[in-house]
């Protein structure tokens, strides 16, 4: 897998290469981005799909000590990211975490366009039941270790404050045990999971949601109907803070939309994208 190395640490990635337009995808906490495996294979003919590892607790490789995990950080490590690989007029895709909004706060100038689908916003910081349960965990001293050790139990991972409330249906087994087994086994990488989760502050996230008031490039809102961490209210002031921003909501589907409905969250991005490319050409 390749990797580059931006002032946090290393990030590998996966990239479908060509010449086409370019698509990021952003994965969630305790994740990585196999979370978009059916959704980048309905994309990768029309467009170069690059799908980065964030430091979430899935990833293989530990951020340096003194590596900037606030969310904020998360914003400056995407946009260096980018850099790295020289990238512009990119759509970025958000699921779960909040990484997109910190960049598109901060460091918007590469990103054209904007997805954000269930994800954290406003007051929902940590999110929902199970952000909220990590972030406990994350200030007792073993207790991340602990629980990542009970995540070995496969039917455990069905409780609400895991991924109980994250998907309708079941994650598969082999989905679940890669994004858990770095945090059951590396200290290092639970250092850096327990430094963001702890860190976590809702007035981080307010912080940078206001700046999203300035981001006037456009942004598909993609919202779960039935979702039980993620507010179905924010997708709707989202839809109404960002100013040129369009609202859809899907149903039976959970926070993780790309697992839920994986066909239908394709079928948007293509129409968003596809749409947005022809109006800037004419």
């Amino acid at each position: 897998m390749p990797q580059v190395r931006v002032s946090a640490g290393p990030i590998d990635y996966r990239d479908t290469g060509g010449d086409k337009p370019v698509v990021v995808f952003l994965h969630g906490v305790l994740m990585d981005g196999h979370l978009f495996d059916f959704v980048v294979d309905a994309l990768r003919a029309e467009y170069r799909c690059i799908v980065p590892t964030l430091p979430l607790g899935a990833h293989l490789h530990a951020m340096d000590p003194d590596a900037d995990l606030s969310l904020r950080g998360f914003g400056r490590m995407v946009g260096e990211f980018l850099e790295c690989l020289d990238v512009c007029d990119i759509t970025v895709v958000q699921n779960d975490h909040a990484a997109a909004i910190a960049l598109a706060s901060d460091r918007p100038a590469r990103v054209a366009r904007l997805v954000l689908s269930s994800c954290e916003a406003f007051e929902n910081y940590p999110p929902g039941l199970p952000g909220r349960n990590l972030a406990l965990l994350a200030r007792v001293p073993g207790g991340l270790y602990l629980a990542m050790q009970l995540m070995r139990i496969r039917r455990l991972r069905r409780l609400p404050v895991s991924l109980g409330w994250m998907t309708k249906r079941p994650i598969p087994d082999r989905l679940t045990d890669a994004w858990f087994r770095p945090a059951q086994t590396q200290t290092a990488v639970r250092r850096d999971l327990i430094k963001y989760a702890a860190g976590a502050r809702r007035r981080h996230m307010q912080e940078l949601v206001e700046k999203l008031r300035g981001f006037d490039r456009p942004t598909l809102i993609i919202w779960a109907t039935e979702d039980r961490v993620m507010p179905g209210s924010h997708g709707r002031r989202l839809a109404e803070l960002l100013p040129n921003a369009q609202l859809v909501n899907v149903d039976d589907s959970y926070t993780l939309i790309p697992l839920d409905q994986p066909v239908l969250f394709a079928s948007l991005l293509r129409k968003f994208i596809a749409t947005t490319l022809l109006h800037r050409e004419h």
